[in-house]
């Protein structure tokens, strides 16, 4: 019985570990800090107090953030959809690829010249900090979401990068110190391999698990969500065994499935939200607990990932960002905004740790970089998004919890109904309507306005954030176009 009295110990104090974790979202929202700087903080702190803790090894902590990743990627697809990826995908894949290498690159050579580090190792500092990290934007901004083009830009960004980011520093573990052309070749090679594979696996499991979601029913609700949570890590698996990204797989899989009309799709999604957010908390969390607090003044860890940080934020990003979006139709704030609020997270920190495992010169040092880093990118540059986001005046609106709902279950689909969304600066922005081309067969029978109900007319005006359910016979395509954001 002692066995049973040890292991209900350990349960209870991952349980209040866990409550603790969901409450902080309450003082991230006050502090303007994001929540994972608590987890990652308090768990370094916890590992110095508490030796016991160390006892986790690399290879351990790496398979639960892949994990963690897995199912976050999966998830930030399916919030971005295929509706509104597909209008902004070459912008997502300039930022999310070229600007990766560029970013590494900036860092790497700072990396060489400042802190005196080889090229190998530098290059190999400045791939492991290059990806951005949506969670933490999304977690400081609290209950305000980011509307128009950078709403998506973001989001897309981070998804595209963090493949990016693992499958180069995968190229660059795999090289030998041998010449920089030999380095250069290899790494091209397996970054193209493992890109394309995961591409063309995401794109052919999205089809499949679409097809299985719409047309193969199962005895029980619950497990609705279960089934596309297996698929996502089916996806993820079958790419990986064909050596391409499953990280980018389960991304696009993701984006291919959001759209998706299919059975208990609300449920899907919100487990697959409350799934993304244990996700958030276990991978920042048990990062956190890899990093000794106590070996960073005697290895000059602080200094060197201070500096790199402010670098990296006020100049490497900024530079890179501000090439890439120069031919891009944005306003000179939305530019300054997205150029500023590439924040930092869980995927830095797990490339640092594939450079422990590998045995790199000087690893150590680089790890503890990498984490003073993103804790510098989590807390400071976290804490100013909202007011980077008010001065450059880009559009948020607020999102209220709504903790009760009003529906209809049917047995079978209905046809011809749809939900949308007015985005600011659409035809159905500030129109009346009666003023909206929606065609004699198509009507809209249901707005809600800031969590309630609004009477339907066609003299009912509508605003950005209105949700509105459309019943139509015909294309939902011309319809969906009313309520999306124009494209110059």
């Amino acid at each position: 019985m002692e066995g049973t009295w040890s292991f209900g110990l350990a349960v209870l104090v991952v349980a209040l570990a866990a409550m603790a974790a969901v409450a902080s979202n309450r003082l991230s929202e006050r502090s303007r800090i994001p929540a994972p700087a608590f987890f990652l903080v308090t768990a370094a702190v916890a590992v110095d107090l508490f030796p016991a803790l160390r006892k986790l090894s690399m290879a351990t902590v790496q398979d639960i953030v892949t994990v963690a990743l897995v199912v976050l990627l999966f998830q930030g697809g399916m919030e971005i959809g295929w509706r509104r990826f597909r209008p902004e995908a070459g912008a997502i894949l300039s930022i999310g690829v070229l600007g990766t290498f560029a970013t590494a690159a900036l860092v790497a050579g700072a990396a060489h010249l400042l802190l005196g580090l080889d090229w190998r190792p530098a290059l190999l500092l400045g791939t492991a900090l290059a990806p951005t990290d949506p969670a933490v934007v999304f977690s400081v901004l609290g209950r305000r979401t980011i509307t128009g083009r950078p709403g998506v830009l973001l989001p897309g960004e981070s998804g595209a990068n963090d493949p990016v980011g693992i499958a180069l520093i995968a190229g660059l573990l795999g090289t030998s110190a041998g010449s920089a052309l030999d380095t250069a070749e290899h790494t091209a090679l397996v970054f193209v391999q493992e890109m394309a594979i995961g591409a063309a696996m995401g794109a052919a499991g999205g089809w499949a698990l679409k097809v299985v979601m719409r047309k193969v029913p199962l005895p029980a609700e619950g497990l609705y969500p279960l089934r596309t949570l297996a698929g996502a890590f089916t996806v993820y698996g079958l790419t990986t065994v064909a050596h391409g990204s499953g990280f980018l797989a389960v991304f696009v899989a993701g984006v291919l499935l959001g759209d998706v009309r299919a059975p208990y799709k609300k449920e899907i999604e919100r487990f697959h939200t409350a799934l993304g957010s244990l996700g958030e908390i276990v991978a920042f969390a048990v990062l956190g607990l890899t990093v000794p607090l106590w070996t960073f003044t005697a290895e000059g860890a602080w200094t060197d990932g201070l500096l790199l940080a402010v670098l990296l934020v006020f100049v490497a990003r900024p530079i890179v960002m501000g090439v890439l979006l120069s031919r891009m139709r944005l306003r000179a704030g939305e530019r300054v905004f997205l150029a500023f609020t590439g924040l930092k997270g869980a995927v830095p920190v797990l490339l640092g740790s594939y450079i422990v495992s590998s045995g790199v010169a000087d690893a150590d040092r680089l790890y503890d970089v990498v984490f003073v880093v993103v804790v510098f990118s989590v807390i400071v540059q976290g804490s100013l998004v909202p007011t980077v986001a008010r001065l450059c005046r880009v559009p948020m609106r607020s999102v209220e919890l709504e903790p009760w709902a009003l529906g209809v279950r049917l047995r079978e689909r209905p046809e011809g109904v749809a939900r949308h969304v007015v985005e600011e600066g659409s035809a159905a922005d500030g129109s009346s309507v009666g003023e909206l081309d929606i065609g004699e067969d198509t009507w809209i029978s249901l707005v809600v306005r800031e969590g309630g109900l609004v009477p339907v007319s066609g003299s009912t005006r509508l605003r950005v954030g209105d949700e509105v359910l459309v019943l139509t016979g015909d294309d939902d395509e011309k319809c969906a176009g009313l309520f999306t954001t124009r494209r110059e």
